[in-house]
């Protein structure tokens, strides 16, 4: 495991998320990556039920990390465990439910390109497209501010100044040793935007299903 970066990256009026899809993979492999595989990120919220005002969890799985769950507060706090903590959550549906469809999920295929990762991912909300997430790992490294500049170069060659600036939540944390959380907390971020823009764009009364 090394730093991650993930970024959105937006589909042009006129074309589907599979054509641009499709064009990035073939940039990726224009640059030498070769294909290893398919990776696969979900996020399921849960709301709590007897606080005032209620409180979300965060549940999200990583393929890259299958034996381990990360659960995430609204406050930022996180608690990474085995997978045995999903059961638990089925014994907490007293206390925190699921919201019914909020899940989304991110996936699609990965490369290795020399000592980068990428993973170009197709973003469902309730099995509907949303949009395109692309993950760059930089593997010799676990300081972000030691390999920005690396990480900024491939990326902009990718997907252009997009990658101007590290991603919000991991300008704080630029000198810290890089952790998975880190790269869970970033998934969040985009997995609740894509949650508001849906919710922007549904009737009042289906709203509160994706907040």
């Amino acid at each position: 495991m090394g730093v991650s970066c993930v970024y959105s990256y937006p589909v042009p009026e006129g074309r589907s998320g599979a054509q641009v899809v499709d064009v990035l993979q073939k940039q990726v492999e224009t640059l030498g990556g070769i294909k290893m595989g398919n990776f696969h990120v979900d996020c399921e919220a849960y709301q709590s039920v007897m606080l005032n005002p209620p409180k979300t969890l965060h549940l999200l799985h990583n393929s890259e990390y299958p034996a381990s769950c990360f659960a995430i507060l609204d406050s930022g706090a996180t608690l990474v465990a085995d997978t045995l903590f999903n059961g638990l959550m089925s014994n907490l549906k007293n206390y925190y439910q699921a919201r019914k469809g909020a899940k989304v999920e991110s996936k699609g295929n990965r490369y290795q390109l020399a000592d980068f990762v990428v993973k170009i991912g197709s973003v469902s909300l309730a099995g509907s497209f949303k949009g395109i997430l692309v993950e760059v790992e930089y593997c010799p490294s676990v300081v972000t501010s030691e390999c920005w500049n690396m990480l900024k170069e491939l990326l902009q060659s990718l997907i252009g100044n997009i990658a101007d600036s590290p991603p919000q939540s991991l300008k704080v944390k630029m000198d810290e040793t890089y952790v998975p959380s880190f790269t869970m907390a970033q998934y969040l971020d985009h997995f609740n935007n894509f949650r508001k823009a849906a919710a922007m764009s549904q009737p009042p009364s289906n709203v509160l299903a994706y907040l």
